[in-house]
């Protein structure tokens, strides 16, 4: 090695040390972050204020073997969109990716970084411009996470361990802190689901004692009144009816509460469940039950994975049955699937009926309480708003564009 060619390897290694000393600061920020948007927005202006040359970062998150643009700033990138090529090989060859533009030597590599051409990624970049792809993923209980950390620069000379060295040690801290932020959002879905839990019992309980305790005094009050008149033979009729009516109410309400927090006793803690078979079954069977009810499913838009419980299809049901059952005419219901965003997809059900009154809409969701013209228990949506917000997820209505009712079911996915 020539006396010119060791002085620029010091100069780069007193360069690559400057920077990633630089970083150190920004690594803190990271750490301290309370949500990945923060993570990506420190990565963002780290890489850009600190890196030589000022590039355009990229930070893509991996979530078992999805990725998702989480923040950018290169061109052609767009946040919550589908990843570079680059940062696709990155992960999938779990090597940091080398892209140099035509004629740019490539003075620093190891074992573990892969030099790609264009023609290799199918992409035309500048003839001086330098891209690097550095993954960090790791894979927990519930699968891989982790980032792909991409740099682009406008213009280089050469590529060296100044431009590799600070991607691979950004993209490790990036997804040490989103592996953090993600393990601390499952153990708080999971204590949410528990005082969750714990809530619903409180409330079934509750509503036992009270919807229960007026049904009994209903069937006292008609009972004794039987026992006075008991020569009337019309009103002995009436009363009678009206007690076995009411006894029967209080039998069912009964068996729903107690079948529902036995359910919630047992039920495990929200873990990834295929979406599409659960639509799929529930559509089959809410359809074939009410013949005024035409549903239009495509199962293919579900290939989706969220994090729910063993209830979820009880939360789909009561929605879709809501809709034939709170119609008089025949009405379709279009269940579909949202585009998703990077954390959330929603499962929308839109009908063609006669809607949900703004004024009501919080209300509806309340638990025990009844539409206008409704004549159950009031546990239906409001079962249904708890048990996906245990999940981690909420339910809103708003207007369909054919003018009916449109629930909407945001459910997390990993």
């Amino acid at each position: 090695m020539s006396p010119d060619e060791q002085s620029e390897r010091r100069a780069d290694g007193s360069k690559t040390a400057r920077t990633v000393g630089q970083l150190v600061k920004y690594s803190r920020e990271v750490n301290k972050s309370r949500t990945v948007d923060e993570v990506a927005t420190y990565a963002l202006e780290a890489a850009f204020h600190v890196m030589d040359g000022h590039p355009s970062p990229t930070v893509t998150e991996v979530r078992q073997g999805d990725l998702c643009v989480l923040e950018t700033m290169a061109a052609g990138v767009e946040t919550g969109g589908e990843p570079s090529a680059i940062a696709r090989r990155a992960y999938e060859s779990g090597k940091t990716v080398v892209l140099p533009g035509k004629g740019i030597p490539v003075e620093y590599a190891t074992e573990d970084t892969l030099v790609v051409s264009p023609d290799q990624l199918d992409t035309r970049p500048p003839a001086d411009e330098l891209t690097i792809a550095s993954p960090t993923v790791t894979t927990d209980d519930v699968g891989e996470i982790g980032v792909v950390m991409t740099i682009r620069w406008p213009s280089v000379e050469s590529v060296a361990s100044h431009h590799v060295k600070p991607v691979e040690y950004l993209a490790d801290h990036v997804a040490t802190a989103i592996q953090n932020i993600r393990s601390r959002e499952r153990l708080e879905r999971a204590r949410n689901d528990l005082a969750r839990r714990k809530e619903m019992i409180e409330v079934y309980d509750r509503l036992l004692r009270h919807d229960l305790g007026n049904d009994l005094q209903v069937i006292t009050g008609y009972s004794d009144a039987l026992v006075r008149t008991v020569e009337d033979d019309d009103q002995i009729a009436e009363y009678v009816d009206k007690i076995h009516t009411t006894a029967v109410s209080a039998a069912d309400l009964i068996d729903r509460v107690g079948d529902l927090v036995k359910t919630l006793e047992e039920e495990e803690q929200p873990e990834a469940r295929p979406l599409r078979p659960i639509v799929a079954d529930v559509v089959e069977t809410v359809d074939a039950k009410f013949p005024d009810l035409t549903v239009q499913c495509d199962a293919g838009d579900f290939d989706y994975e969220v994090f729910a419980g063993d209830l979820l299809d009880s939360i789909f049901t009561n929605i879709l049955s809501n809709a034939a059952v709170h119609n008089e005419d025949p009405v379709t219901v279009d269940v579909y699937a949202e585009e998703p965003a990077p954390d959330t997809v929603v499962v929308g059900f839109a009908d063609d009926g006669t809607g949900v009154p703004e004024e009501i809409r919080d209300e509806i969701f309340a638990m025990g309480e009844r539409g206008p013209d409704s004549d159950g228990t009031g546990l239906g949506l409001g079962l249904a708003r708890a048990l996906t917000e245990s999940y981690g997820g909420d339910i809103a209505v708003r207007t369909s564009d054919a003018g009916g009712a449109d629930f909407r079911v945001r459910l997390d996915w990993p």
